[in-house]
């Protein structure tokens, strides 16, 4: 409607100036050639105004429906009109890829939804349109993850309760708070998700709500399951979020106290975005606990970091036969039938690691997932989610992390006894 009122007024405005332009010419062949320059098709406007007021009228009557469908389309539909009035469509930098592939098709409250940011953290999944601090239109759910993080979900509106509580939302234009409707009962929802390395959920998505609440979903989704983001395999220091400035500042204190054996156990509130931080820490390192008083900034070209960081990056392995000394000739004889079974990778496998993770600790391995996909590094451990963590050392400062779940894995080799 708001786009057929334009261009109808633009139509009668350019018709207007033809008329006058044609009238002109009547007048003479110097106006009319004249008119072709705007500052002088004014000054025949003025010089000949009996004549050319009809076509002046004209354009004055196609400035209505355009001043109307603009005015509509502000209120509407505010993000297109923001993009138009400021020339975006007109810029010829390339369309960057989006991180999520999300392809949805419905509506919500009886709008076009076409959310570009989805998660499910804590239990909680969102879809989200809009990239204000309120969303334009957002859905929101309360879904139970299976063991190995995927979900199956099937809701039909006759079935018991309790169910996952649905909340709607959408911003109106003339208004500073979105509104939201919340349910339990009498929808239809159907999840099928399943993990997609390294940190997202990906699969279809069904929501048919009741009728009075215009809303009718149905595709394929993307979610992501931390506020980690990734770049060629590696974290986004770039990225601000809790779970960044998290990894960030693990790493500094693995490398700091030379152990793997860190875990943050609390962290000041954060106001993200910004450039500079001053974080009071406190970390467990190898089971003692530490507070420190730590400064990070936000710099091109490695994103977050703590300042004042001169720490090398962690040893691949430390060969603790080489360090120690060497045994007699006939002590040596007594230990070499042990040390030729001590050979880890005689009984190795996915289940054995998954028993005694601390045997294995720094070893060499090499996983092929269920798609054909290989990782290759050493092994760090196994999370709290019960996924296995690889690190590969890369060319330059920094790590590659692999974090995959047992049931992504179709074979894993240890590379070294």
């Amino acid at each position: 409607m708001e786009a057929l009122l334009i261009l109808s007024g633009l139509l009668l405005m350019l018709f207007g100036l033809v008329w006058l332009i044609v009238l002109a010419f009547g007048s003479s062949l110097f106006w009319g050639l004249a008119s072709l320059l705007p500052p002088l098709t004014l000054l025949y406007v003025v010089r000949h105004w009996r004549i050319a007021r009809k076509a002046i009228l004209l354009a004055g009557l196609g400035a209505i429906p355009v001043v109307v469908g603009v005015v509509l389309l502000a209120s509407n539909d505010p993000l297109r009109f923001e993009q138009i009035v400021s020339l975006r469509w007109w810029s010829s930098e390339p369309v960057k890829a989006q991180p999520l592939a999300i392809n949805l098709r419905g509506e919500l409250n009886a709008q076009a939804f076409a959310p570009q940011h989805g998660e499910l953290i804590n239990g909680i999944l969102t879809l989200r349109e809009g990239q204000d601090f309120y969303a334009s239109r957002e859905v929101s759910m309360r879904v139970p993850q299976m063991a190995d993080g995927s979900v199956q979900l099937s809701i039909l509106p006759t079935d018991a309760q309790p169910l996952p509580e649905i909340e709607i939302s959408w911003l109106l234009a003339e208004h500073e708070l979105p509104e939201a409707r919340r349910l339990n009962q009498g929808y239809t929802l159907y999840l099928n998700l399943k993990p997609l390395a390294p940190n997202k959920l990906q699969g279809d998505f069904h929501l048919v709500l009741p009728a009075k609440f215009n809303t009718v979903l149905n595709g394929n989704i993307e979610l992501f399951t931390d506020q980690l983001r990734y770049v060629d395999g590696q974290v986004d220091r770039h990225f601000d979020s809790l779970d960044t400035i998290t990894y960030v500042l693990e790493d500094y204190l693995q490398r700091r106290f030379a152990s793997r054996a860190v875990r943050i156990l609390k962290l000041p509130a954060l106001n993200l975005p910004a450039t500079r931080l001053e974080l009071e820490v406190t970390a467990l390192v190898d089971g003692q606990p530490q507070q420190l008083t730590l400064f990070m900034s936000k710099a091109e070209p490695i994103g977050w970091s703590v300042q004042d960081d001169h720490f090398p990056r962690m040893p691949i392995a430390i060969d603790v036969q080489s360090a120690a000394p060497m045994p007699s000739k006939a002590a040596f004889s007594t230990l070499a039938p042990a040390r030729s079974t001590a050979d880890r990778r005689l009984r190795f496998s996915l289940e054995r690691l998954q028993r005694v993770p601390q045997q294995y600790v720094n070893a060499l391995m090499r996983i092929t997932t269920v798609n054909g996909s290989a990782a290759q590094g050493r092994f760090v451990e196994l999370n709290g989610s019960g996924r296995v963590v690889l690190r590969r050392e890369i060319n330059g400062p920094g790590e590659a992390s692999y974090i995959l779940r047992p049931d992504e894995i179709s074979q894993i080799e240890l590379l070294e006894p």
